[in-house]
């Protein structure tokens, strides 16, 4: 019974048992007459307006988001 109450309480340590590494993004360009695309990309990272800024899980999907509008956002911090 001890186990499963240890493993709840690091469950909620870090979200989905991952190590917790973390990555902040700012927006700073607009998404106007940018392809749907990018845009939707901007929406799925939080973001939707200039000097907007998201701390969001370093994960290989999230990478690959920023990545696709890198020339609209910038990296602010990694943890």
């Amino acid at each position: 019974m001890a186990d499963k109450t240890s493993n709840a309480s690091a469950a909620r340590k870090a979200p989905g048992g991952k190590s917790g590494k973390t990555v902040t993004v700012e927006q700073i360009a607009s998404a106007n007459r940018r392809p749907a695309d990018q845009q939707q990309t901007l929406i799925g990272l939080g973001l939707n307006k200039i000097r907007r800024k998201r701390t969001l899980e370093d994960t290989p999907a999230v990478r690959g988001m920023i990545q696709k509008v890198r020339h609209l956002v910038r990296v602010v911090d990694k943890a």
